[in-house]
């Protein structure tokens, strides 16, 4: 497809892997593409909301996305994405098993709590970004004297924006 193959060809993989750049690739893994209208399992909320609009049921919502992106309906996904399409070539891999694409079931306006930003998912891919990115510390957490698990986290985002603003400047 157009800007993911262009993107693809032009930067593969884990392209600045190289020059120091770290990679995380997060996906879930919580609904099979099935282009059938009719599933075997009772059906979800947001299932029966599909049905009411003629669309069937997550999976099948799941297979027309999945097929948008990748040419093949029936992966494995977060309902939007199939989940070998989240998974970056040299890149450290994280696979979030239940785990949906958005805030809302997908193309609904039904909370979940099984979204990549909802608080436990959070706590299932952050670990890992910390470790890779070297801000992890103390035996998987990293505190400061007030005892914040983020303040490794928060010290890289302040150097990242020092070195932002200083390469800013210099270039003018």
């Amino acid at each position: 497809r157009g800007a993911l193959k262009y993107t693809d060809a032009t930067y593969p993989g884990a392209f600045l892997k190289e020059e120091g750049v770290k990679y995380i690739s997060v996906g879930g893994a919580a609904v099979v593409g099935d282009k059938r209208k009719e599933t075997e399992m009772p059906p979800s909320d947001a299932d029966q909301l599909y049905a009411n609009r003629g669309e069937g049921s997550a999976s099948r919502v799941a297979y027309t996305s999945y097929e948008a992106v990748s040419g093949r309906g029936e992966l494995i996904g977060d309902g939007v994405v199939p989940f070998e399409w989240t998974q970056l070539e040299g890149a450290t891999q994280v696979r979030l098993d239940g785990v949906v694409h958005s805030i809302n079931e997908a193309g609904t306006t039904i909370p979940t709590d099984r979204w990549y930003g909802s608080e436990d998912v959070i706590d299932r891919w952050l670990p890992e970004v910390l470790k890779e990115t070297g801000i992890n510390k103390n035996n998987g957490k990293t505190s400061d004297s007030n005892g914040s698990v983020f303040a490794g986290l928060q010290e890289w985002a302040s150097g990242l924006m020092t070195s932002t603003s200083e390469s800013s400047s210099s270039n003018r």
